[in-house]
């Protein structure tokens, strides 16, 4: 297979008065770019929104959780009903020992864990099946390395106490920006006591909330080749179609109920490269100025970016797109469904081709 096989998920997408994603003053998180303030989504709050879509779609995702240790002794008991907690406590305290990851009092790790479900239930089993033997540190490591979930194989792992468990990630996320300049906004509420005497005027509670409104330009990639190094390649082929859906119908649910702004996207486009991921926000770095508007000239300029970038990479192997009037750049798809169908069959069949022996 070839060093470098790439996909580019581009994504515009108009967003009205909301607030997804708050700093710790409240306010929508901002950045300053081309000179200008933009409003921005961190890319971590999308990758959770992402994980959520994943559980919506009962796509397996992994536990993001301090309570990893908890989760071993309830697929040990499980397995073994007569086991009581005391022996279930020892065991486990023994594989997490064995794996460096250290337990405070409260049984706990330190910091977040991402385990999936197929680490805890084998890890469940290996220790099962050698209750009566010494347990090897080597085959609890390759159990903490393998049977990974999408989420962990696409966004990898960080392991402070043991870094022999950390998993590379095998996609990158943006922070997501408006193409435009943005100007915060000031929403003055007020609520009223619904028992509240007649005789008696004024609000019991007043506040403001900051909220913006824009129009988004969101990126992601994914490198190929590792994820299939994570997962295989039917499951990495399955876990790729699965994320870009994710990845475009997804939103952060910050403030949802006060807003509703949940809203689609407006233009989507997929680029398998051969060479380097890019991200095209480039093409937003003049900032969009418009009157009547933000989401066509957005579409336009990140097209022009688009075919900019390819006086410096190869040909990509393919560029499929959707939501436009007439695309300039790519072929045209007629749904998302649509989208996703042309880039699993060229995945499936440049893999194919690639090894060789299929």
């Amino acid at each position: 297979m070839t060093n470098n096989l790439y996909l580019d998920i581009h994504v515009i997408q108009t967003v009205p008065s909301s607030n997804i994603n708050r700093d710790d003053t409240g306010a929508p998180k901002t950045a300053l770019y081309g000179g200008v303030t933009r409003a921005r989504v961190s890319s971590q709050s999308w990758k959770r929104a992402v994980r959520q879509s994943f559980k919506d779609d009962t796509v397996t995702v992994g536990f993001r959780t301090k309570a990893a240790a908890q989760l071993l002794k309830q697929a040990l008991q499980k397995l073994t009903p007569e086991l009581n907690d005391d022996d279930a406590w020892k065991q486990v305290n023994a594989v997490f020992k064995l794996a460096s990851v250290k337990l405070d009092k409260d049984e706990e790790t330190s910091a977040l864990l991402l385990v999936s479900p197929g680490q805890i239930d084998q890890l469940a089993q290996y220790v099962t099946d050698n209750a009566d033997e010494e347990l090897d540190k080597k085959a609890i490591k390759a159990v903490l390395k393998g049977n990974q979930s999408i989420d962990l194989a696409l966004f990898g792992r960080m392991v402070a106490d043991n870094p022999e468990l950390n998993v590379d990630a095998a996609a990158q996320v943006a922070h997501a920006i408006s193409t435009h300049e943005v100007v915060p906004e000031f929403d003055y509420f007020t609520a009223l006591d619904d028992l509240q005497p007649e005789d008696s005027t004024g609000a019991a509670m007043l506040g403001t909330l900051e909220f913006n409104s824009a129009t988004l330009y969101r990126y992601a990639n994914v490198n190929i080749n590792e994820l299939i190094a994570n997962l295989g390649e039917t499951a990495a082929i399955d876990g790729i179609r699965e994320f870009v859906k994710a990845f475009v119908l997804s939103m952060p649910t910050g403030k949802q109920n006060t807003f509703a702004n949940k809203t689609l996207p407006n233009y989507v486009m997929v680029t398998l490269r051969p060479d380097t991921p890019v991200n095209l926000v480039s093409g937003f770095e003049d900032p969009v100025a418009s009157k009547t508007g933000y989401v066509k000239q957005s579409v336009q300029q990140l097209v022009t970016a688009y075919q900019a970038a390819l006086s410096f990479v190869e040909q990509p192997i393919l560029n499929v797109d959707l939501g436009a009037d007439e695309s300039q750049v790519a072929t045209p798809a007629d749904s998302l469904t649509g989208l996703l169908e042309q880039l699993v069959a060229k995945l499936t069949e440049v893999v194919k081709d690639e090894d060789g022996n299929d």
